[in-house]
Protein backbone atom coordinates (compact mmCIF):
# COMPACT_ATOMS: atom_id res chain seq x y z
CA UNK A 1 0.00 0.00 0.00
CA UNK A 2 1.18 3.42 -0.71
CA UNK A 3 0.77 6.25 1.81
CA UNK A 4 1.74 9.04 -0.21
CA UNK A 5 3.86 10.12 -3.24
CA UNK A 6 6.50 12.98 -1.80
CA UNK A 7 7.73 15.41 -4.59
CA UNK A 8 11.50 16.74 -3.88
CA UNK A 9 12.55 20.20 -4.68
CA UNK A 10 15.93 21.36 -5.48
CA UNK A 11 17.16 23.45 -1.86
CA UNK A 12 19.75 25.83 -2.71
CA UNK A 13 18.18 28.27 -0.32
CA UNK A 14 16.44 26.48 2.06
CA UNK A 15 15.23 29.66 4.22
CA UNK A 16 14.16 30.94 0.66
CA UNK A 17 12.52 28.55 -0.01
CA UNK A 18 10.58 28.02 3.49
CA UNK A 19 9.09 31.17 2.77
CA UNK A 20 8.54 31.04 -0.88
CA UNK A 21 6.07 28.06 0.25
CA UNK A 22 4.94 29.39 3.53
CA UNK A 23 4.10 32.55 2.08
CA UNK A 24 2.52 31.86 -1.54
CA UNK A 25 1.10 28.88 -0.71
CA UNK A 26 0.34 28.89 3.03
CA UNK A 27 2.15 25.37 3.66
CA UNK A 28 3.37 24.89 7.06
CA UNK A 29 6.88 23.58 8.25
CA UNK A 30 6.45 19.84 9.59
CA UNK A 31 10.20 19.44 9.64
CA UNK A 32 13.62 21.18 8.85
CA UNK A 33 16.30 18.78 9.63
CA UNK A 34 17.64 16.10 7.89
CA UNK A 35 14.91 18.15 5.17
CA UNK A 36 13.02 21.09 5.35
CA UNK A 37 9.39 19.32 4.73
CA UNK A 38 6.47 21.41 3.94
CA UNK A 39 3.06 20.08 4.33
CA UNK A 40 -1.02 21.67 3.55
CA UNK A 41 -2.27 22.58 7.03
CA UNK A 42 -5.66 21.10 5.34
CA UNK A 43 -4.45 18.00 3.54
CA UNK A 44 -0.85 16.58 5.53
CA UNK A 45 -0.41 14.21 3.28
CA UNK A 46 0.16 17.02 0.34
CA UNK A 47 3.90 17.57 1.27
CA UNK A 48 6.99 18.33 -0.56
CA UNK A 49 10.64 17.67 0.83
CA UNK A 50 13.20 19.98 0.20
CA UNK A 51 16.96 18.50 1.09
CA UNK A 52 19.85 20.98 1.17
CA UNK A 53 22.48 20.27 -1.60
CA UNK A 54 24.63 17.44 -1.70
CA UNK A 55 22.80 15.88 1.26
CA UNK A 56 22.54 12.52 -0.69
CA UNK A 57 24.44 11.40 -3.88
CA UNK A 58 22.68 10.34 -6.43
CA UNK A 59 19.88 12.11 -4.95
CA UNK A 60 16.06 10.61 -5.28
CA UNK A 61 14.07 13.00 -7.41
CA UNK A 62 10.99 11.51 -5.16
CA UNK A 63 9.89 9.52 -2.23
CA UNK A 64 7.45 6.89 -2.04
CA UNK A 65 5.79 6.02 1.34
CA UNK A 66 5.00 2.53 1.23
CA UNK A 67 3.46 2.18 4.67
CA UNK A 68 4.87 0.11 7.05
CA UNK A 69 8.81 -1.12 7.77
CA UNK A 70 8.27 -4.45 6.23
CA UNK A 71 7.03 -2.96 3.35
CA UNK A 72 10.20 -0.98 2.26
CA UNK A 73 11.54 -4.62 2.81
CA UNK A 74 8.99 -6.18 0.65
CA UNK A 75 9.76 -3.48 -2.17
CA UNK A 76 13.88 -3.76 -1.49
CA UNK A 77 13.30 -7.31 -2.33
CA UNK A 78 11.27 -6.85 -5.19
CA UNK A 79 14.14 -4.36 -6.58
CA UNK A 80 16.68 -6.84 -6.00
CA UNK A 81 14.74 -9.62 -7.93
CA UNK A 82 14.52 -7.57 -11.11
CA UNK A 83 18.23 -6.58 -10.99
CA UNK A 84 17.18 -3.35 -10.36
CA UNK A 85 20.13 -0.82 -9.71
CA UNK A 86 19.77 -0.06 -5.52
CA UNK A 87 22.39 3.32 -5.04
CA UNK A 88 21.08 3.70 -1.21
CA UNK A 89 21.64 0.49 0.67
CA UNK A 90 18.09 -0.55 3.09
CA UNK A 91 19.03 2.05 6.02
CA UNK A 92 17.07 2.83 9.33
CA UNK A 93 17.92 6.51 9.53
CA UNK A 94 18.62 8.05 12.67
CA UNK A 95 15.70 10.28 12.46
CA UNK A 96 12.44 7.50 12.08
CA UNK A 97 12.35 6.17 8.93
CA UNK A 98 13.43 2.14 6.99
CA UNK A 99 14.08 3.63 3.16
CA UNK A 100 16.42 2.49 0.29
CA UNK A 101 16.93 3.99 -3.04
CA UNK A 102 16.28 1.95 -6.69
CA UNK A 103 16.73 3.39 -9.92
CA UNK A 104 13.66 3.02 -12.03
CA UNK A 105 14.32 1.93 -15.96
CA UNK A 106 14.69 5.35 -17.06
CA UNK A 107 17.58 6.56 -14.58
CA UNK A 108 15.22 8.09 -12.19
CA UNK A 109 16.24 7.67 -8.38
CA UNK A 110 13.51 6.97 -5.83
CA UNK A 111 13.13 7.03 -2.56
CA UNK A 112 11.47 4.16 -1.33
CA UNK A 113 10.41 4.75 2.60
CA UNK A 114 8.23 4.00 5.81
CA UNK A 115 9.02 5.75 9.35
CA UNK A 116 9.35 3.66 11.84
CA UNK A 117 7.55 2.62 14.97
Amino acid sequence: MINRIIPYADGDDLAASRDFYVEVFGLEVAMDDPVLGLTSPDTPTAQILIPPPGMENPAPRFGIDVGEPAAVDTAHAAAMRRGLRIVYPLTDEPWGVRRFFVEDPSGTVINVLAHLP
